[in-house]
Formats: C-alpha cells, sequence, structure tokens
C-alpha cells in the first residue's frame, strides 16, 4: 500500500498553527543569529515566545483569563483578583500575517492588518491561552468596530468608555466612572469582592515592573549602548500575556546582563551607528519587519513612543489615599492622562514626548511608522513631522502593513535614511 495512504491529512486549524509557527520562528531566529553579542538572559524570552507561538504551550491554566484589547484597561485591577485563584491580563493584540489574512474575511480589506488579525485570531479560535471574556476601550474606532465582529464569534466582549479629550474635567470624571464600572463588572464575573490590600498589592506590583523596563533603559541612554531595540520589543510584548513574576524575574536578569556588559565593554553598535526614537503603530510579534531592517541596517532603536512598549511602563499610579475609591481614581487618571495614543483630538503631548526621547536618549532621527489603514496614525503624521522639522529633527514617515512582499522597498528607504544619518553624523564633527 502507497505511503500516502498512511498520511495524515492537515486540518485548516492545524494548517493555520503550522504557518504562525513558521512566522514566529524566522522572527525568533533573526533574533538570535542576525545580530553580534546575543544576550544569555534573552533565551527566557526567545523560548518563551516559542513555546507559546509555536508549540501551543499554555501558561496560565485554572486561571481566569481576562482578555483585554488596548493598553487602556489597568492591569492593576485584574492582577488585584488573585485570591482563591489568579486573574490574569492578556492583551489581545496579533502582529500575525496568516490571522490578518483570516481576518480580511471579516473586515474591510482598507482596515488597519492589527485589527483585521486580531479579528483573525478570534475566528480561528487558536489561543493557547483562551480568555474568559474580553474588556474593549472605545479608544480606536476600529477596535470598537470589531468587537461586534468578535461577539458574532461567540465571545463575550464588554465596551469600557474611553474618553477622546484628555484635558477637560468632564473627561476625567467620565474615565474615573467608566474605571469604577469596569472594576465592578469584573467583581461580578469574578464571583469576588475588590479588596483594598490586593489592590494596594498589585499596584505595587506594576510599579516595580516598570520601574525595571526604566533601569533597562538606562542602558539604552548610554553612548554605547547594550542592547537593541528588537529585543526590547520583545520583552515588552512578553509582559502582554507573561506570567509577572517570571516576567520580572526574567527582566532582572537582563539588567544583570547589561550591567555586567558595560563592566567588560560588550556593546552591540558600532561608533558611528545612529541613533533611532521609533514612533507609531506598534511593533507587536512577529511582525518586526521595520524594526529588524532599521537594526540590520546598522540603525539601533535606543527609545520609542509606541503602545506595545514605552507608553505601556511610562507612567507610574501615583496614589494619595489607600482606599479603593481613591486607587480606581488614581489609576483612571494615569491611564487618561499620561496617554499619548493619537485617538485624542489634540496630542501636543504626544510630540512633546517625542521631542523629549530625542533629547534624553541623544537620538539622531526619528522614525515614524503608520499601519496602512490605521486613520489615527496616518491622520496625525503631518503634525508629527512638522513638530521635528522645527526642531530641526531628522524624520522618516513609513507606511506598512504584515505583508512579507514588503521588504526590498522597505529596506531601500530605510537604509538611506540610516546612510544619511551617518553623514549628518559624520559632517558635525
Amino acid at each position: 500500500m502507497s505511503d500516502n495512504f498512511n498520511h495524515k491529512i492537515e486540518t485548516k486549524n492545524e494548517k493555520q498553527n503550522r504557518h504562525k509557527a513558521m512566522e514566529a520562528i524566522s522572527i525568533i531566529n533573526a533574533l538570535k543569529e542576525n545580530f553580534k553579542h546575543p544576550f544569555e538572559s534573552m533565551n527566557y524570552f526567545y523560548e518563551l515566545f516559542e513555546e507559546v507561538y509555536c508549540h501551543q504551550k499554555s501558561l496560565h491554566k485554572d486561571k481566569l483569563k481576562v482578555g483585554t484589547m488596548c493598553i487602556q484597561i489597568p492591569s492593576e485591577i485584574i492582577y488585584a483578583f488573585d485570591y482563591a485563584f489568579d486573574a490574569v491580563p492578556i492583551r489581545l493584540c496579533n502582529g500575525f500575517y496568516t490571522d490578518d489574512e483570516i481576518g480580511s474575511d471579516y473586515m474591510p480589506q482598507k482596515s488597519c492588518p492589527l485589527v483585521r488579525a486580531t479579528v483573525g485570531h478570534f475566528a480561528s479560535n487558536n489561543f493557547s491561552d483562551k480568555p474568559e471574556f474580553i474588556y474593549s476601550p472605545t479608544t480606536c474606532d476600529q477596535k470598537t468596530k470589531a468587537g461586534a465582529t468578535i461577539q458574532s464569534f461567540g465571545y463575550d466582549v464588554i465596551d469600557v468608555d474611553f474618553p477622546r479629550i484628555k484635558e477637560s474635567e468632564i473627561s476625567r470624571e467620565y474615565f474615573r466612572r467608566s474605571i469604577k464600572n469596569f472594576s465592578i463588572d469584573l467583581a461580578k464575573r469574578s464571583g469576588k469582592k475588590l479588596k483594598k490590600s490586593k489592590l494596594k498589592q498589585s499596584i505595587s506590583k506594576i510599579g516595580y515592573a516598570q520601574s525595571l523596563y526604566h533601569k533597562l533603559c538606562d542602558y539604552r541612554k548610554k553612548k554605547d549602548v547594550t542592547i537593541n531595540g528588537n529585543d526590547m520589543f520583545l520583552v515588552t510584548n512578553a509582559f502582554f500575556f507573561d506570567k509577572i513574576e517570571n516576567w520580572i524575574e526574567a527582566v532582572e536578569n537582563l539588567i544583570q546582563e547589561c550591567e555586567s556588559r558595560v563592566k567588560n565593554k560588550i556593546f552591540i553598535a558600532n561608533k558611528i551607528s545612529p541613533r533611532i526614537v521609533y514612533t507609531g503603530s506598534p511593533p507587536i510579534f512577529p511582525n518586526y519587519k521595520l524594526p529588524l531592517i532599521i537594526e540590520e541596517s546598522d540603525g539601533i532603536i535606543v527609545a520609542d513612543e509606541t503602545c506595545s512598549a514605552n507608553r505601556m511602563f511610562n507612567d507610574k499610579v501615583a496614589v494619595d489615599e489607600w482606599f479603593v475609591n481613591d486607587m480606581l481614581d488614581s489609576m483612571a487618571d494615569k491611564y487618561l492622562k499620561a496617554c499619548t495614543c493619537p485617538i485624542f483630538t489634540k496630542n501636543d503631548d504626544r510630540i512633546r514626548r517625542i521631542i523629549n526621547l530625542v533629547q534624553e536618549y541623544k537620538a539622531d532621527g526619528v522614525i515614524y511608522q503608520a499601519f496602512a489603514g490605521c486613520t489615527v496614525y496616518e491622520a496625525e503624521q503631518k503634525s508629527v513631522l512638522e513638530a521635528m522639522e522645527k526642531e530641526g529633527i531628522p524624520i522618516l514617515y513609513v507606511e506598512s502593513d504584515y505583508s512579507p512582499s514588503q521588504g526590498g522597498q522597505l529596506s531601500t528607504r530605510i537604509e538611506a535614511f540610516i546612510e544619511s544619518l551617518k553623514t549628518r553624523r559624520r559632517t558635525k564633527k
């Protein structure tokens, strides 16, 4: 009998899993092999992403998995429900081209690839840790509409009201009430009461994680950089779904290795490698197409202003009184006031933030990515470009998607920009 009769026919779901595993492992291998002086402590993160995205390993069995569609849902509240069982937040933004293709059957072709990929992930029902329900803040218009599509697949999606004006007292009170309603709803769904002691502990735990991120960033401010931007994106993306205790320990090890590298003068960039601030649509694993091109072209991403990295860790919750309502109000203020997402009607804070990052990290230029179909980032690029030009900061605007076919065109533009920054550096000397 022919061996063909014994060959197992691959199901549609298995084929999707295989394609996603191929996407994931190609990026992991690129991060491990394409850069000099690889970090030993980064192996934790490489293995984590391989286990979750190539082998579908569950990290949160027997836990209440709370899906979030955006960083504007406070993780501090979710982690506070950690008695009798653990509640864990899982951010559901997706970077897979395989899921983008699936999602294109449900979302308009001109919609953002991140949103299409997120919808595609739900359509395939292919989760290593499937959320019991999903909280979706009404930030991005496309994500807001995608919530209804995701709900049609049988998922429980709860909208969390989010204002589009952050300067007004009305918006402040509006979001404070919205966060309190979110905490009440989560308490009902979990069957547990939100306790003052647990919420205080959770705020402290997230605050410590944020402090570790900033310590790691201190090594990127130095003249000689010890860690590249792509590894940093992997570290921050791991915070989307990893066990927070494991993430904290892994970052502590990474900081120790950075300190050792400084002492031993082991650096990852050349003396003339241009220092880049990255902003715009977020790099979500495995869509590191643009960051990889930048650093493979001898640029070094020293800082970013994105919701998949810097924006998650930038500001801590500042509490005056440690009562539940006061803590909730403080969280609402932090998540609203510190946010520099372009969904706001006015966004001078984001422009100031980018300029401050350029100055603080002594960057040579800015690369601004906007996903094709991401209207808010596309609309805001003009004001950002004008502000950078006014400050004399070189900036490159790049429109991209999740397709692997763009590589050559993007490489040409990125390489030309990197070379212009090198020339500018030489001229200054």
